[in-house]
């Protein structure tokens, strides 16, 4: 059996408040020197690991940083500051904007321990807000992007228009508590059976385990500041994933945000049978798969994109 490393790392990022501590997850084979890096950046209402790390007994490769590992990359996942191990002392939103400033603390870091030049980027629902705004501000960090559960202007968005009617408590609170019926609201909102009970059992543990509350901030954002991206200064190589049954990531709007990506290196693709948190559906594999296949996809060999 290929054994993976899990390595915990914190680094700081600079605040006028002051330092802000961030806790940051490596998993790798062997040796991380040298290998491709993906960055995995996780949504509003759980932390990294959970996300990205999770163990479910009798579902095989269940953590999408495990996968990635045995196929030859070296994984990274960030706590965004408010969630999990990282700080959660500052009286913020911690909005869409403040999680990109963590990406490039991150990246810092990882930069200066690693050598890394640059990263496969994975994001997902405001974790793929982050991710972009990311890009759009250090397009020399993002080797690749892959947006997830993506929302643009939001557009066609049903599970928006429902959170919008309780914006009015989001702006009137840092933070926002959760529970164990607001997990499994995540998967019962769009549409049923895209993910089993076990899974979610587990990954309401793995969630609850770090965190009783989330902040408000990638909420608000989502809600009444739209767009907080613009495709026209995303200029890297992206893949958009929308899951079938997604609340958030509306068809059309997605489309319209593909269309302006500049670069000619982009696909849309559609995820069969997944709504909303594409790693812990039935289809996970799926995912892992169509991930995998972007993010090796070889150069090409004609490069002149000024015609």
């Amino acid at each position: 059996m290929t054994q993976v490393t899990g390595q915990e790392h914190w680094t700081t990022k600079k605040t006028a408040e002051g330092d802000v501590k961030l806790f940051m997850w490596e998993k790798y084979v062997g040796s991380p020197d040298g290998k491709p890096a993906v960055l995995f950046v996780h949504g509003s209402s759980m932390a990294s690991q959970p996300t990205f790390d999770l163990s479910v007994p009798g579902r095989p490769d269940s953590s999408v940083m495990d996968w990635f590992a045995k196929q030859g990359f070296v994984c990274w996942c960030v706590d965004m500051e408010g969630y999990g191990r990282s700080d959660k002392t500052r009286d913020i939103f911690c909005d869409i904007s403040n999680g990109a400033d963590d990406l490039t603390a991150a990246t810092d870091h990882i930069i200066a321990l690693r050598g890394a030049g640059n990263f496969l980027t994975y994001g997902i629902s405001s974790g793929a807000l982050r991710a972009a705004l990311f890009a759009q501000r250090h397009p020399e960090r993002v080797a690749r992007l892959a947006l997830d559960a993506f929302v643009w202007t939001g557009d066609g968005a049903p599970t928006l228009e429902q959170r919008r009617k309780k914006l009015p408590e989001f702006l009137a609170a840092k933070r926002r508590p959760i529970d164990r019926k607001f997990v499994y609201s995540i998967f019962e909102r769009d549409h049923p059976d895209c993910a089993d009970k076990n899974t979610v059992e587990a990954f309401a543990d793995a969630i609850l385990a770090l965190d009783d509350s989330m902040p408000n901030g990638t909420y608000i954002d989502m809600c009444s500041k739209l767009p907080v991206v613009d495709p026209l200064k995303i200029t890297v190589p992206t893949l958009v994933l929308r899951g079938q049954f997604d609340g958030i990531a509306g068809f059309d709007d997605l489309l319209q945000f593909f269309k302006l990506l500049p670069h000619p290196d982009k696909q849309f693709t559609v995820l069969n049978g997944i709504s909303h948190a594409s790693f812990q559906q039935k289809n996970y594999k799926m995912v892992y798969q169509i991930l995998h296949a972007y993010f090796t996809q070889p150069a090409p060999a004609y490069t002149d994109y000024s015609r």
